[in-house]
C-alpha cells in the first residue's frame, strides 16, 4: 500500500503564515461591492438626476465635501495634545469616512481613528478620551448651528414633521429606560463603576490639557462648527444645482434638523434613514417632494457613493502600510 507523504520543508524554514493584512485590505472593497449591489436602484436614479444638474453648483458641492475631511482632521488634532502627522491624519479622515458608511454610524470612523491615535503613540485610555471629546465637540457644534438657524429663521421648518405621529412618547420612554438601566448597572457593578470613573478622570484631564493650548482649542471647536456647516452647504449647493425653490439657509436648517433626528439610528452611514429624513425635512421647508427627492439622491451620490471606492482603497492602503 502506497503511503502519501507530505512535502518536507527545508531546515529552519517555517510554513508561510496567512497574510492577514492583505486579507484586511480586501474587506473594505468587498463591503463596497455589497453596498453598491444593495443600493443599485438608488445609485442609478441619483446619477440620472446629476446629468440634468447645473455643474458649477455641483462642483461647489464637491468642494464642500472635500473640505469636510479637512475640518474633521482639524477637530481630531484639536482633541489631543500631541502633534499628529498631517498627511496621515488627513488620509485617515478620508478612509474613516468610507468606514463610517460601511459600518453602523460612528463605529467605523471611531475604530479607524482610535487605531490611528494608538499607532501614533497616544495611550489607549487617552485615545479613547480624545475620541469622546471629538464626539462631544461635533455634537455641540451641530446643535449650536441648528439653534442659531432656528433663531435666525423662525417658522422655516416644522420640526414635528421629522418624527412619525406618536413617536415622541415611545422615544422618551426608551431614552428613560436606557438611562435607568445604565444608572442601575453603575450602582450594582463595582468594577464597571471604577472603569467609568477612571475613564471620566482621563477624559477630563485630556480636555483640560487641550484647552490650555489656544491652538488646540481653536482647532477642536472651529473644526466641529465647520464640519456640519460644510455638509449643509453641500446640500444647499446641490439644491441650487437642481432648482430646489428653498432658500439656502432653510436647506441648511433642514439638513441639520434631519441629521440630528436620525443620529440614533444604527444604520451604516445612515444609509436609508438619512435620505428619508432629508426628503421629509426639505418638504417641510417648502420644497416640492419630487425635487426634494432628486436633491437628496444627488447629494448622497456626491457625499457617500463617489468617495466610497477611493476611500475604501485608502483604508486598505493605510492598513497595509500599518498607519492604522
Amino acid at each position: 500500500m502506497t503511503v502519501l507523504q507530505l512535502p518536507q520543508l527545508p531546515p529552519g524554514r517555517l510554513p508561510r503564515r496567512l497574510p492577514v493584512r492583505r486579507v484586511l485590505c480586501l474587506v473594505p472593497l468587498l463591503l463596497v461591492a455589497v453596498a453598491a449591489v444593495q443600493h443599485r436602484s438608488v445609485l442609478a436614479e441619483g446619477f440620472g438626476h446629476l446629468r440634468h444638474a447645473a455643474w458649477p453648483w455641483l462642483l461647489a458641492a464637491v468642494g464642500a465635501t472635500c473640505l469636510t475631511w479637512v475640518a474633521a482632521a482639524f477637530t481630531r488634532q484639536g482633541a489631543v495634545v500631541e502633534r499628529l502627522p498631517r498627511r496621515r491624519l488627513l488620509a485617515t479622515q478620508f478612509a474613516a469616512g468610507a468606514a463610517n458608511h460601511l459600518l453602523p454610524t460612528g463605529l467605523g470612523a471611531g475604530a479607524v481613528n482610535l487605531r490611528f491615535l494608538t499607532v501614533c503613540g497616544v495611550p489607549m485610555a487617552r485615545s479613547s478620551a480624545a475620541l469622546a471629546l471629538y464626539l462631544l465637540a461635533e455634537t455641540v457644534g451641530r446643535l449650536a448651528l441648528l439653534a442659531a438657524l432656528l433663531a435666525a429663521c423662525p417658522g422655516a421648518l416644522r420640526l414635528g414633521s421629522l418624527l412619525p405621529a406618536g413617536a415622541v412618547g415611545p422615544l422618551l420612554l426608551a431614552a428613560g429606560a436606557v438611562a435607568l438601566a445604565a444608572a442601575g448597572a453603575l450602582l450594582c457593578v463595582r468594577r464597571l463603576r471604577r472603569a467609568v470613573a477612571g475613564f471620566l478622570r482621563t477624559a477630563l484631564g485630556e480636555a483640560r490639557s487641550v484647552h490650555t493650548r489656544p491652538a488646540r482649542a481653536l482647532a477642536l471647536w472651529g473644526g466641529s462648527l465647520a464640519f456640519p456647516a460644510l455638509q449643509a452647504a453641500g446640500l444647499a449647493a446641490v439644491g441650487r444645482a437642481l432648482g430646489l425653490p428653498v432658500p439656502p439657509a432653510h436647506i441648511a436648517l433642514a439638513y441639520l434638523a434631519a441629521t440630528v433626528a436620525v443620529a440614533l439610528v444604527p444604520t451604516p452611514g445612515g444609509l436609508g434613514s438619512v435620505e428619508a429624513a432629508l426628503v421629509v425635512a426639505l418638504v417641510a421647508a417648502g420644497g416640492p417632494a419630487a425635487v426634494a427627492t432628486a436633491v437628496v439622491l444627488a447629494y448622497r451620490i456626491i457625499t457617500v457613493w463617489l468617495p466610497l471606492l477611493p476611500g475604501a482603497l485608502t483604508l486598505g492602503a493605510l492598513v497595509r502600510l500599518k498607519v492604522i
